[in-house]
């Protein structure tokens, strides 16, 4: 995820990137999304992974987040991103969203009297087989499109 970040807001994947210690920046992460308005946190809270991979296949929710809560708590928040099939049906089943947005779209969807955008992005994991530029081209056409 931070590379995307790099790659798009600083053209430099890098960018988050402490190469000596081989670990990301936290502080700078953390100064870098509270500036942007950027909440991040996942659609589930305890998953128990069925044959020790993190693919969506291998996955099963134990505990799914409180969705309402959090954008009960993010009363200033436009948009939600899921990356990956599982997050976007999880999160497009709770809101009652017919049909899931394709990878790089989105939906509208309410909640609260508010209305939301629903994105779909590929995951950012390595594991996941795309390149990391390729990612951060789907991932800049949605950060374009909020943050204009």
């Amino acid at each position: 995820m931070w590379r995307i970040f790099g790659l798009h807001f600083f053209q430099d994947k890098l960018h988050f990137v402490d190469s000596e210690r081989r670990t990301f920046r936290l502080e700078a992460i953390k100064a870098f999304l509270t500036q942007q308005g950027v909440a991040i946190y996942d659609t589930a809270v305890c998953v128990r992974r069925t044959k020790g991979t993190a693919s969506d296949k291998d996955l099963e929710i134990v505990k799914p987040t409180d969705l309402d809560a959090l954008l009960t708590a993010l009363p200033e928040c436009q948009a939600v991103l899921t990356a990956g099939q599982l997050a976007t049906h999880l999160f497009a089943t709770h809101y009652g969203i017919a049909g899931q947005p394709p990878m790089g779209g989105w939906t509208p969807f309410t909640y609260g009297g508010r209305q939301l955008r629903l994105y779909r992005e590929p995951s950012s994991s390595r594991a996941y087989p795309m390149k990391v530029e390729k990612k951060a081209e789907y991932y800049g056409r949605m950060f374009d499109e909020i943050f204009k």
